[in-house]
């Protein structure tokens, strides 16, 4: 017997229904769940192809073709090389732990990438604190790739 028994109180169990056996979770409960998980996924493919279109744009500033932003993992192994650093660091980012440095090697690459877009060296505070700001400002200004162009040109004849 509980206490809420004892003293004459009505008690109320929210998982106990009406044939005395104690359920976790209600059918309005797994349809408000699935809602959720698929609210959550549109956001996150909506969030995904922002920011893929928006590098692709930096990409193309820097002459690497803008389809590469689209390939999961391949865009920030480029984004990396485009600044200055190991593109292994990107794989290694699925990696527990080890993911810790390869978020600053990418920081430091965005360093790098605002640096060749002519941008000062405190821009890279937006990318770690508003990387969406980051990116769109740098693929819509009219700055210009200052340095070596990663797309490979042929030579004159």
């Amino acid at each position: 017997m509980n206490i809420a028994a004892l003293f004459g109180q009505a008690y109320y169990d929210p998982y106990y229904n009406d044939s005395g056996a104690h359920t976790a979770y209600s059918s309005q409960d797994a349809g408000l769940f699935l809602f959720m998980l698929f609210f959550v996924l549109i956001i996150s493919v909506a969030l995904y192809a922002v920011h893929a279109f928006l590098l692709g744009k930096i990409f193309t500033k820097a002459g690497v073709p803008a389809w590469k932003a689209w390939v999961p993992v391949y865009n920030s192994w480029v984004t990396l090389e485009l600044g200055g650093q190991q593109g292994f660091w990107a794989v290694l980012a699925l990696v527990p732990v080890v993911n810790i440095v390869s978020v600053v090697f990418l920081y430091i690459a965005m360093y790098n990438i605002g640096l060749k877009l002519g941008k000062e060296g405190t821009f890279v505070l937006l990318a770690i604190f508003l990387p969406l700001v980051w990116y769109i400002w740098l693929a819509v200004d009219g700055s210009t790739w200052k340095g070596k162009h990663a797309a490979k040109t042929a030579p004159a004849k």
